[in-house]
C-alpha cells in the first residue's frame, strides 16, 4: 500500500476545488474559470504522478487504500487502480481542463464548481473497489451534470435534463438493486471477492441457498441480477435501445459540459463492464454472449445510420459517439462469446480488450475535441448548428477547420491518429472470435466515412455565404489551448505503446481471469 493516499487526494482536489470556486463571488468574472482550471490542472499533475510511479509489469492494483468504514454492512473504504483503472483517471484528468477552457464565456462560480465535482465523481469511481464507495462516487457524478444541462443548457434543456436523469436513475436504480442481490447472497461488497465467487462458480450456488425458492434457481436469480447490472451499464455508455436520452442531452448541454459527458462519464459504463459485470457474471456473459453481441452490431450500425440522417452538427457528433463506443461493446463481449472456447486464441482475446480499453480513451480525447470545436462554430455563427447553415468556412477560418479536420479524421480512424490503434485492435481480436458481428461491424466504418466527410464537403467547402464572410477563424488564445490536444493526437496514432505498456499486464490478468470463468 501506498505510504501516502495518493489517490484519496487525487479525489478530493476537484471536491475541495469545486468548494472553493463555488464560494468565489459572483462578479469574479473569468476568475471562477481560471480557479476551477487551476484545480483542474493540479489534478492532472497528481495524475500523471500516478502515471510514473506506476509498475506497468503488475496486473494487480497498485496505490492501495483499505479501512474499514462500516464493518457491520461490510462496507470498506477501498481505493486501488489498475493498468485499466489509470487509465480511465488520466482520461478524466485530461478532459475536465479542455472543458473548462471550453466553458469561456459562462463566469458563474456554480458552473465551475459543478463542473470539478463531476471530475471528483469520476475520479471516485475508477479508482473505488468496494459497491457502497462506488456507487457513491457514481451517483455523485450524476447530479451536478443535471444541475449543468438544467441550467446552462439550450432551448430544451429541461427536457434534456430530465431525460438525463430519469434514464440514469432508472439505471443506478436497477444496479443497486443487483448489488443488494450480491450482498444479501455472499455478504460482501468488495468487488475482488465477488469476482472470484463468480470465476468459481460458487455464486450461482450461493443465490440458490440464500435467496431461492418460489421456482426461482440459482440459475435464475444470476441471470436476474446480471439484468439488473447489465441495464445499469447499458445507459450510462449508452447501448441501444437505451441510448435515446443521448442525443437531446448532447444536443442541449453547453459545450463544457457534453466534452465532460462524452469523454470521461459516458466511459463509466464500459468501464462498468469490464471491472464488475464480466469479472462477477463470467458465466452469464458466456451464455448470453450471441444476444449481447447483436446489440453490440445494432449499436455500431443503427447509430451510424441515424448520425447520417442528422442536420444539426451537434447530434451528428452525438450519434457518432454512440457508434465509437460500440466497437468497445464488439471486443468485450467477442471475448466473452470466446469464454467457453479453450482454443481460442488468447492473443486475440488480449488484441480485443487492448483495442477496447484504448478506444475508450481515445475516443474520450477526440469526442471532446470535437464538440468543443462545434462549441466554437456555434459561438460564431450565432447560435447556428445545422449543416446547411454553413460552407466554405474554410475560405475564412482555416486554422479552425484544419484542426477540426484532423479530429474528424481521427474519429474517422486515419492512420497515424490515435483513432486507428484502437479501431485496429478490436478487429484483430474480434474476427477469430466473433467473425459474424466484427463482419457485420464493418459497415459501422463505411457509414460512418460517408458522413463525417459529408460533414467536411457541406460545412467547409462549396461557396461562401455572405453572412460568413466575415467569420473569424481561431484567436491565438484558442490555438495555444486546442495545440496539446491535436498533439496528443499525432502522439497516441504514432506511439500507442504510451498507453498500452502500462495496459498490458492488466489485460493479460484479465484474459486468464475470464478464461477460466
Amino acid at each position: 500500500m501506498s505510504a501516502f493516499p495518493m489517490l484519496s487526494a487525487l479525489t478530493f482536489l476537484p471536491l475541495l476545488g469545486g468548494l472553493v470556486v463555488m464560494g468565489l463571488p459572483l462578479s469574479g468574472g473569468q476568475l471562477p474559470r481560471r480557479v476551477a482550471f487551476g484545480f483542474s490542472a493540479a489534478a492532472l499533475a497528481l495524475t500523471l504522478l500516478l502515471w510514473i510511479g506506476f509498475d506497468s509489469g503488475r496486473g494487480g492494483f497498485q496505490f492501495e487504500e483499505s479501512h474499514t468504514w462500516i464493518p457491520g454492512m461490510a462496507v470498506n473504504y477501498h481505493l486501488g487502480v489498475d493498468g485499466l483503472g489509470l487509465l480511465m483517471v488520466l482520461l478524466a484528468a485530461v478532459v475536465t481542463p479542455m472543458a473548462i477552457l471550453a466553458s469561456g464565456r459562462i463566469e458563474s462560480p456554480l458552473y465551475h464548481g459543478l463542473m470539478l465535482w463531476v471530475q471528483a465523481g469520476l475520479f471516485g469511481t475508477f479508482t473505488a473497489l468496494n459497491f457502497f464507495h462506488w456507487f457513491l462516487f457514481w451517483e455523485l457524478s450524476l447530479v451536478p451534470a443535471f444541475f449543468l444541462i438544467r441550467l446552462w443548457g439550450g432551448p430544451r434543456r429541461t427536457e434534456a435534463a430530465t431525460q438525463f436523469f430519469v434514464y440514469t436513475m432508472a439505471g443506478s436504480m436497477a444496479l443497486l438493486l443487483a448489488f443488494l442481490g450480491l450482498f444479501l447472497a455472499a455478504h460482501t461488497f468488495e468487488f475482488s471477492k465477488l469476482a472470484e465467487l463468480g470465476r468459481r462458480g460458487e455464486l450461482t450456488s450461493l443465490l440458490a441457498a440464500r435467496l431461492g425458492g418460489r421456482g426461482l434457481s440459482g440459475d435464475h436469480l444470476g441471470l436476474l441480477l446480471f439484468a439488473g447490472a447489465f441495464l445499469g451499464f447499458a445507459v450510462k455508455t449508452p447501448i441501444l435501445p437505451f441510448h435515446t436520452w443521448l442525443p437531446m442531452t448532447y444536443a442541449e448541454a453547453p459545450a463544457g459540459t457534453t466534452m465532460l459527458l462524452t469523454g470521461a462519464m459516458s466511459k463509466m459504463g464500459v468501464y462498468g463492464l469490464l471491472r464488475i459485470l464480466a469479472p462477477i457474471f463470467p458465466e452469464q456473459m458466456q451464455r448470453l454472449a450471441t444476444p449481447l453481441l447483436w446489440l453490440a452490431l445494432a449499436t455500431i450500425l443503427c447509430s451510424a445510420g441515424a448520425a447520417f440522417a442528422q442536420k444539426d452538427l451537434k447530434r451528428i457528433l452525438a450519434y457518432s459517439s454512440i457508434n465509437h463506443l460500440g466497437y468497445c461493446l464488439l471486443g468485450i463481449f467477442a471475448v466473452a462469446n470466446a469464454g467457453g472456447i479453450s482454443q481460442a486464441p488468447g492473443q486475440e482475446r488480449a488484441a480485443a480488450l487492448s483495442g477496447a480499453c484504448l478506444q475508450m480513451f481515445n475516443h474520450g480525447i477526440t469526442a471532446s475535441l470535437l464538440f468543443w470545436f462545434a462549441g466554437m462554430l456555434e459561438e460564431r455563427g450565432a447560435g447556428c448548428r445545422g449543416l446547411d447553415d454553413f460552407g466554405g468556412l474554410r475560405k475564412v477560418a482555416p486554422v479552425l477547420c484544419g484542426l477540426m479536420g484532423i479530429a474528424l479524421f481521427s474519429s474517422l480512424g486515419l492512420p497515424g491518429l490515435n483513432g486507428f490503434v484502437g479501431e485496429f485492435l478490436i478487429f484483430k481480436g474480434a474476427f477469430p472470435l466473433a467473425p459474424w458481428a466484427a463482419s457485420g461491424s464493418v459497415l459501422g466504418l463505411l457509414i460512418t466515412a460517408v458522413f463525417i466527410l459529408t460533414l467536411l464537403q457541406r460545412v467547409f467547402h462549396g461557396p461562401l455565404a455572405r453572412q460568413w464572410s466575415k467569420l473569424p477563424d481561431l484567436t491565438l488564445r484558442e490555438r495555444f489551448a486546442v495545440a496539446p490536444v491535436i498533439a496528443l493526437i499525432f502522439v497516441l496514432g504514432l506511439f500507442p505503446q504510451i498507453l498500452l505498456g502500462p495496459l498490458g499486464a492488466t489485460v493479460q490478468q484479465m484474459v486468464r481471469s475470464w478464461s477460466s470463468g
